[in-house]
């Protein structure tokens, strides 16, 4: 069996190859083509947000962005206004862990933790 090579300068070449592995080659360039025709579809423009709607976009937008960053900023001051062992403690909480894993880790009864991170949060709702 003949199988034809096009190369990217347009030259063409052929080669003999037994029956089977041309036949694996050939069942190799259906399965490309067929996935190249599939992915066509699933292409979309960098403008498709403009022209083809909100479902294309990423819903960033100016107002937007401006929000997570002073909601940003209003964390770090938030963060700025705790003691050393409320911020270790709180990020610890976001971080995750539950106020018995804290507890373990720090050495301390996990009724310490829990008073100082009730203590965090509620200077925490005065920025929020």
């Amino acid at each position: 069996m003949k199988i034809k090579y096009e190369f990217a300068d347009g030259t063409v070449s052929e080669v003999e190859v037994e029956e089977s592995i041309g036949a694996v080659i050939i069942e190799d360039r259906r399965l490309e083509d067929n996935l190249s025709r599939k992915e066509h579809y699933h292409c979309y423009s960098l403008d498709a947000a403009q022209f083809e709607g909100a479902e294309y976009s990423d819903g960033e937008t100016p107002e937007t962005k401006m929000e997570r960053e002073m909601d940003t900023e209003r964390i770090a001051q938030a963060l700025d206004g705790l003691s050393e062992v409320q911020r270790r403690r709180i990020l610890m909480l976001a971080g995750g862990m539950s106020v018995n894993e804290i507890a373990r880790k720090e050495g301390v009864h996990h009724s310490v933790v829990s008073e100082t991170i009730s203590a965090a949060r509620k200077k925490f709702k005065k920025f929020f």
